[in-house]
């Protein structure tokens, strides 16, 4: 399941969860929605210890400039509330490899 978030709740639900997955989409963007359908894919079939976000990025200037948004979709992970990867893509292997990141670094442990 996917959560929207604001400003208000981003930084309270990052600190709640381990690992975060945040999308950043704009309603029109046409690219966002596109990719809206596979981004879901992607979060059922992630590990259930990923929590997705998606947040409004022109609505919410606070989180976008703070993870350095600079065009959409844009996808950032966060671990432990810091901002770890961010990346600019609807290509749905980069945004898979982002959610990936967190397995990878869990095997080199």
């Amino acid at each position: 399941m996917i959560e929207t978030v604001t400003d208000i709740n981003l930084e309270e639900t990052l600190m709640k969860n381990e690992k975060v997955v945040v999308k950043f989409f704009a309603d029109w963007c046409g690219v966002c929605k596109a990719f809206a359908p596979q981004f879901k894919k992607m979060a059922e079939e992630a590990d259930e210890n990923i929590k997705f976000l998606e947040i409004n990025a022109p609505d919410n200037p606070k989180a976008r400039l703070s993870a350095g948004v600079y065009s959409l979709p844009f996808f950032a992970s966060y671990e432990n509330g810091e901002l770890k990867e961010k990346i600019s893509s609807s290509d749905r292997k980069a945004v898979q490899q982002l959610i990936d990141g967190f397995k990878n670094k869990e095997a080199a442990n």
